[in-house]
């Protein structure tokens, strides 16, 4: 039996019509699609009548199923002679993990393409009208995972900082320890900031603030996921200008 196809699909940041064409074609066309949390139910929708849909989303507390898991399911239904859709948040390739289940994909002979989806931070960036790099106020952009192992370990110094952004994926639940961790590292406790929640959605919220104020903002304003933070002077210089009525815009 030929095996099938694992397409790692990047969903994009939430809205449909954010997705590529190439992964719109694929999602509407799959028999079956194995998607994490953070796809919209939008997206999902598009999946013909009768695909199978298996979650197998992850929260900090929960995880439905494991990554070595996940990647063993992958290659098995791919080994059956099926085509499998695996649905990402974002871009399968910027802290989505894909790149482990193509590694897994190739130790079992099984083929493999890559449809890149617009990244959380591009697509959260755009839909508040952040440029994360600017002429006046930015020219180097850096992402890095506020929920990991070691974060206490990492190290930051000069990601944040005049002339730089930085852009924190996963970093609500730790944004005590990573407001905490930047200014110990010399970062001035003013420098602006701003907190995306649920971007490019209807029930999108741009919140702003300081580094200091960053543990109090998002305990009040009860952020929850999928929320990016921004650090930088872009959030301070360009936000209020350019955000729309049509966006939720709280300021600090």
């Amino acid at each position: 039996m030929t095996s099938g196809t694992i397409y790692l699909v990047g969903a994009g940041p939430g809205s449909p019509d954010l997705l590529t064409l190439r992964a719109a074609r694929l999602i509407s066309r799959a028999r079956l699609i194995v998607h994490d949390g953070l796809v919209d139910p939008q997206i999902l929708a598009l999946a013909r009548p009768d695909a199978k849909l298996i979650s197998v989303a992850k929260s900090r507390a929960r995880h439905t199923m494991q990554q070595n898991d996940i990647n063993a399911l992958l290659v098995a239904e791919a080994l059956k002679g099926k085509d499998v859709v695996r649905l990402k948040g974002g871009d399968p390739f910027v802290f989505g993990r894909g790149g482990e289940e193509m590694e897994a994909a190739h130790a079992a002979g099984v083929a493999v393409e890559v449809v890149p989806g617009i990244s959380a931070a591009n697509g959260a960036a755009a839909a508040a009208q952040i440029p994360l790099t600017h002429r006046d106020h930015a020219s180097i952009v850096s992402f890095v995972a506020g929920q990991c192992k070691g974060l206490t370990q990492q190290n930051w110094a000069g990601l944040a900082g005049v002339g730089r952004t930085l852009v924190i994926y996963m970093g609500v639940s730790t944004a005590a320890q990573i407001a905490e961790k930047l200014m110990a590292d010399g970062l001035a406790p003013d420098m602006p900031l701003a907190v995306i929640e649920n971007a490019a959605r209807p029930e999108m919220r741009v919140l702003r603030g300081s580094l200091a104020a960053l543990p109090q903002l998002v305990a009040a304003k009860k952020v929850k996921s999928p929320a990016l933070i921004v650090i930088g002077e872009v959030t301070a210089q360009l936000v209020a200008q350019s955000v729309t009525q049509s966006v939720g815009v709280e300021a600090k």
